[in-house]
């Protein structure tokens, strides 16, 4: 394999001149001179070797993305549009700032260590970290890291979130199925943990606030894994004739239910309504189109590997917790009810 060295000699010019080609540092260069480097790699089809570079500059040009995912929910997990985005939103990032991205998905919080702490990555961006997790991940995993979506107890550790405020997010959105003249409203997860529980708290609160009582039976919890989708959907339907709208924990689950409840014949929003959280591709695809809150996914994912990027120069960031701001998007999939 040819090397900076024999290119240099070839050309009778000096290694560095031929190293700020390769690079890109191009400005004290002539033009001709570029034009024969760049002639003799492309005849040569050279290819630096990037792990000699980073291994002298102390850096594997790597950022790891770790997600913690339930077992029920995991084999499927990017299937959701979520996820998918801000997976993509992440990786574009990572490779416009000249690094790579290495993705392990798990439910349980020890083997994502495990084979986290056998990577060489300069840093984290984690996902689904909750309670005690992040202690322990500190205390195996000396690295920055950067967490999306936490609500990790601050007490436990000190960490760098980006997230958003779920729970007036959603106080919000069920404030306006209230002023719609909705009263008998069910919130809709697959979990009670993180995320979804502060959106539960919001939608709680806005209940109280307007004197509507509420029980577990507002509570509507949905199974991810695909084996028990059938009887699961079935009796969420049965438990529909209950509520005159439905508030989703995501467009993924409102696109589902609205399909579902289509294929039975209830005429949305006429009959029931919905909306969703997110904002995604699922929102404006489905029939009537969706009602939801919208985040910038693709913005999440930049201030993220921003937050990582600095950690990795070594700079202080100004805030540990960034809250990024959200929108309610109002469309089809909401009946005003009068008396």
């Amino acid at each position: 394999m040819v090397t900076i060295k024999d290119m240099a000699e070839i050309l009778g010019i000096s290694t560095t001149t031929v190293s700020n080609v390769i690079h890109g540092k191009t400005s004290q260069v002539s033009q001709k001179t570029v034009e024969k480097v760049e002639k003799l790699l492309e005849e040569y089809e050279y290819v630096p070797n990037i792990n000699a570079r980073n291994l002298a500059n102390n850096s594997s040009r790597i950022i790891g993305m770790v997600i913690k995912g339930r077992r029920d929910r995991i084999d499927n997990l990017i299937a959701n549009s979520f996820f998918g985005d801000l997976v993509s939103a992440i990786e574009a990032e990572t490779r416009a700032r000249g690094y790579f991205m290495m993705l392990y998905i798990s439910d349980d919080i020890n083997e994502l260590m495990r084979h986290v702490s056998t990577w060489n990555v300069d840093g984290l961006v984690m996902i689904g970290i909750l309670h005690d997790d992040f202690a322990r991940i500190k205390s195996r995993y000396k690295k920055p890291a950067v967490l999306i979506d936490s609500y990790a107890p601050r007490n436990v550790a000190d960490y760098v979130n980006v997230g958003l405020d779920d729970e007036q997010a959603c106080y919000d959105m069920a404030d306006y199925l209230l002023e719609n003249g909705h009263r008998k409203i069910a919130f809709l997860a697959d979990n009670m943990e993180g995320v979804d529980y502060q959106r539960y708290m919001g939608f709680l609160r806005a209940m109280h606030d307007h004197g509507v009582g509420t029980d577990e039976d507002n509570l509507i919890m949905i199974h991810p894994g695909i084996l028990e989708r059938r009887s699961n959907m079935r009796e969420i339907y049965e438990k529909s004739k209950n509520f005159t709208a439905f508030m989703c924990c995501s467009d993924y689950y409102a696109a589902m239910l609205i399909s579902d409840f289509t294929d039975r014949g209830v005429k949305i929003p006429e009959e029931v309504s919905f909306t969703g959280f997110d904002d995604d591709a699922m929102s404006r695809l489905v029939r009537p189109k969706l009602t939801t809150i919208h985040q910038n996914i693709r913005e999440k994912g930049r201030v993220a590997v921003d937050c990582l990027e600095k950690l990795i120069r070594g700079e202080e960031l100004e805030k540990k917790n960034y809250t990024l701001p959200v929108e309610m998007v109002f469309r089809d999939s909401v009946k005003k009810i009068t008396e």
